[in-house]
């Protein structure tokens, strides 16, 4: 079974792309193509002078992007923090919205082959770009104990995190670890007690994959670059399916939506504070209940919104 055949529902499609605001003739850039929802809806809203560019690393969805026959659209096989050089090369220069729809993909947990999901039992692979990089196999088979303790307690929150570093480390000395069941076993067996429903090898599967695929990293690198990319007017979409990606789009949302700070008791006329550089759009959403019976993925999705105003970057808040 190809990528291709497994079903694929975008999560909050219609919310995110109504935040953009589309233009007919603007030019907006989806980060994360996927399996193309939220292109598709893009370009179903431009007119003939409108343009769409995404990025993706993912060969599969790379793939599946260019099987997308309209002269508006343009694929970038490149991680989202190649977002400066993406655009440039493609004549680009500032743009009327970004979307970014982050975390992994339907197709990509669902796909064994991929090695993303505890539910099979398939090579431990977790790269979302399989052309480069090292695999989780390949990185557990070397690292060291506390660097493994450290990528499991940060990126999964997890609290056995020491356990079960050393139960990996231990297990790899008979044979190494490079299935997804083998993992699976190894952290059943480390983790004393775990949420109802949950898998024991939830948090491990997250963190080991947010790791290999630098995910907080590029998201860090890529929010200042959008900034500096956005005309006036133009919008951020951001959903984040995580508490710790989530926590980045905030911050770095509401840092930038902060006008020039002043002592509190400093008599400055409101007129005279400079305007923030981008303006939050609403209360964070998240989807309703008949979409998370629909497709559970979407019980943890938030979406936040926000435009550019005409206010200059304050220095080290765009790259």
């Amino acid at each position: 079974m190809s990528a291709a055949d497994f079903l694929h529902r975008t999560v909050l499609l219609t919310e995110a792309v109504d935040g953009l605001a589309i233009k007919p003739d603007g030019c907006y850039v989806d980060c994360t193509y996927g399996r193309g929802g939220h292109s598709r809806l893009i370009l179903s809203r431009l007119g003939p002078a409108g343009r769409l560019i995404a990025f993706d690393k993912d060969p599969q969805a790379v793939a599946n992007a260019r099987s997308i026959a309209d002269p508006r659209f343009s694929i970038v096989h490149e991680p989202y923090a190649a977002f400066h050089r993406g655009l440039d090369e493609l004549g680009v220069g500032l743009v009327d919205g970004v979307l970014m729809d982050l975390g992994v993909s339907s197709p990509q947990i669902d796909d064994a082959s991929r090695g993303f999901s505890f539910r099979f039992d398939a090579p431990l692979d977790m790269r979302m770009d399989t052309t480069r990089g090292q695999t989780a196999a390949e990185w557990l088979a070397t690292a060291e104990q506390a660097d493994i303790t450290e990528v499991i307690r940060d990126y999964g929150e997890e609290r056995f995190a020491k356990q079960i570093a050393g139960a990996l480390v231990a297990a790899r000395v008979e044979n190494p670890v490079v299935t997804t069941g083998q993992l699976s076993q190894i952290v059943a067996k480390a983790v004393r007690t775990r949420e109802p429903g949950q898998d024991p090898a939830t948090r491990t599967f997250q963190a080991i994959r947010i790791y290999i695929n630098r995910e907080l990293e590029e998201l860090s690198l890529t929010l200042p670059q959008a900034l500096g990319r956005l005309a006036a007017g133009g919008r951020f979409s951001v959903i984040a399916f995580h508490s710790l990606e989530d926590r980045i789009v905030k911050r770095f949302m509401q840092d930038a939506a902060k006008a020039d700070r002043l002592p509190s008791r400093l008599p400055v006329r409101a007129a005279d504070i400079g305007e923030a550089p981008l303006k939050l759009i609403g209360k964070p959403v998240r989807a309703s209940q008949t979409e998370v019976d629909e497709n559970p993925r979407a019980r943890s999705a938030i979406l936040r919104i926000a435009e550019r105003t005409g206010a200059p970057i304050p220095k080290g808040m765009s790259a």
